[in-house]
C-alpha cells in the first residue's frame, strides 16, 4: 500500500459532525465518534500515511454564501440555507483540530453527501496518478458509502478503515462494514492499514 498510487481521503471530519458544544450540530453522532475514538484512530492513520508520503486530501461540507452551488436539493438539505449553516469559513465547517491539513494537502469542498459530485477531486487524484484511495470519514453509511461506491464503478482501488468511521448508531455502521461496503471495497482495520505502510 506504500506506493505512490495510493491517496488517503479524510471526508467530513468536522466540528458539526464530530464535536460537541456550540458548534456541534449532530450530537449523536458526536457520541458514536466520541465512544468510537474515531478521530484518534484517523490521526494514527494520517501520522502513518504523511510518513509514508501517500497523497492525502481532506474533503468537507461547506456552501458557499448563496448556497446556490449546493448538488443535492433533497428537503433534508434545505435545513443548511435555511439555517445558515456550515458556511464555509465557519467554526462548525472546519475540520477537527487533530486531523487539521498541512500544507500541501488539499480540502475540497462539496456540496452534497458524495465527495466526488460537483468536486474537482476526481481530476485532482486522476492528475496525481492515485488508483488506490484508503478511506475514513462520517458517518459510514454516508460519505463513506458514497465515495467507496463512486470510487469503485471509476476504477479506484479502495480500502475502507473501519475503525476510522462511525454512523448515528452502532447498528448503522454494522450494515455498512459488514454488508453494504464489502460490494465495494476492502474493509481493513487501522492496524492493518498502518501495518501495510
Amino acid at each position: 500500500m506504500t506506493r505512490p498510487d495510493t491517496a488517503l481521503l479524510l471526508l467530513d471530519y468536522q466540528v458539526a459532525l464530530c464535536e460537541h458544544g456550540p458548534h456541534g450540530r449532530m450530537p449523536v453522532l458526536a457520541d458514536q465518534v466520541a465512544e468510537r475514538k474515531v478521530v484518534q484512530t484517523a490521526a494514527e492513520v494520517l501520522a502513518a500515511a504523511r510518513a509514508a508520503g501517500l497523497f492525502v486530501a481532506h474533503v468537507r461540507l461547506a456552501f458557499d454564501p448563496t448556497y446556490a452551488l449546493r448538488t443535492n436539493r433533497l428537503p433534508r438539505f434545505d435545513a443548511y440555507p435555511q439555517g445558515r449553516a456550515m458556511l464555509a469559513g465557519s467554526p462548525e465547517a472546519a475540520i477537527v483540530a487533530d486531523l487539521a491539513p498541512i500544507d500541501g494537502e488539499p480540502v475540497v469542498d462539496k456540496g452534497c453527501v458524495d465527495p466526488f459530485v460537483g468536486t474537482p477531486l476526481m481530476h485532482v487524484l486522476h492528475a496525481e496518478g492515485i488508483r488506490t484511495l484508503v478511506l475514513g470519514g462520517v458517518a459510514t453509511n454516508l460519505v463513506v458509502e458514497s465515495a467507496a461506491r463512486h470510487a469503485g464503478d471509476a476504477g479506484f482501488q479502495v480500502v475502507v478503515v473501519e475503525d476510522m468511521c462511525a454512523s448515528f448508531s452502532p447498528a448503522a455502521h454494522e450494515f455498512a462494514v459488514t454488508t453494504t461496503l464489502p460490494l465495494f471495497a476492502a474493509v481493513r482495520s487501522a492496524a492493518d492499514v498502518v501495518g501495510a505502510l
